[in-house]
């Protein structure tokens, strides 16, 4: 098989496809033939070492889509050509065969595209703990999803209008926001204004919002603290630097600033999740959007176009 392999960090030229021998499942494992593989934020940080020391060489990425190739003894839940979406694996999944334990295989509904289910596992799952786990999001409540226009972005707002509550969402660009209040936002601003904040105040009858999910914190937490609501809370999803804010802000309020990563995330808290999703791409209240779809061998452009900031939607790899 063909999969994508690093073998020192670095930026995207360190992203090489190579020639492997293929997986084979062990008791309680199963391989996965890919149709299409997602790439996340986190990959790239991964890949410079921002992250810490790996074991090298090694394959990246945790999200795919595809078909069961084989299973191994004791595995129940899947056979051979079970349409199927990872959330991890053991042996990376920017590759053609995936060999992940039967917890990472997760059902891909029918109407679900293999591109689309290469979109749910890191954005959806980050979306799902973001909004209920760690902001205890409420029926009835009002949302800002600052920076709404990705993967993870997308999802939250689809989370959040199925689940009943007022969604703002924010987009650099006409076409973006365009596509954030097609996916069920109720009102869209634009970040680059001045005065954006100001319609949030606005739209909230100077109220401000009971809960903000945070892609940039760096740029957006001091500023976000200035328009939450009294007990209102912001849970951090991104950040790529440090930030000053003042904590008087949230002091008059008893706000919370709240931060998550998937990582944390128990097998518990994840079977909860991909239960929930799953019936939620079932029924069509969430329906993960592709931007762009770029060959497994060119995955160091998606790299670099993904950390630019501009897709609307998920980039994927197609092996």
């Amino acid at each position: 098989m063909k999969a994508i392999r690093i073998h020192n960090f670095g930026g995207p030229e360190v992203l090489k496809l190579e020639q492997l021998n293929d997986p084979r499942a062990d008791a309680g494992q199963i391989v996965v033939r890919t149709r299409a593989i997602g790439v996340n934020p986190v990959e790239t940080y991964i890949r410079s070492g921002i992250y810490g020391q790996r074991q090298f060489p090694f394959t990246p990425g945790t999200d795919a889509a595809g078909v069961v190739e084989a299973v191994g003894d004791g595995v129940k839940s899947f056979k051979p050509n079970d349409r199927v979406y990872i959330n991890g694996s053991v042996s990376g999944a920017y590759a053609e065969l995936i060999l992940c334990n039967e917890s990472q295989v997760h059902v891909l509904p029918k109407s679900i595209s293999f591109q689309q289910g290469a979109a749910i596992g890191v954005p959806y799952g980050t979306a799902h703990r973001a909004f209920y786990h760690r902001g205890q999001a409420q029926p009835g409540e009002t949302v800002l999803v600052h920076g709404a226009t990705g993967g993870v972005g997308i999802a939250a707002v689809q989370l959040a209008r199925a689940a009943g509550l007022t969604v703002i969402g924010t987009g650099g660009s006409e076409a973006g926001r365009r596509l954030v209040m097609e996916e069920g936002a109720h009102h869209v601003l634009d970040h680059h204004k001045k005065d954006y904040l100001q319609e949030v105040l606005t739209l909230t009858d100077g109220k401000g919002v009971n809960l903000i999910l945070e892609m940039l914190a760096n740029v957006n937490l001091g500023k976000d603290l200035t328009v939450l609501a009294k007990y209102g809370r912001v849970v951090v999803i991104g950040s790529r630097g440090a930030v000053e804010i003042n904590p008087r802000d949230g002091m008059g309020k008893d706000a919370d600033i709240r931060a998550m990563t998937l990582m944390n995330a128990t097998e518990a808290d994840l079977k909860g999740i991909h239960a929930h999703l799953i019936a939620g791409l079932a029924n069509g209240t969430l329906r993960p959007v592709i931007d762009k779809e770029i060959p497994l061998a060119d995955a160091a452009q998606a790299h670099t176009e993904i950390m630019q900031g501009e897709s609307h939607g998920k980039i994927v790899l197609i092996p």
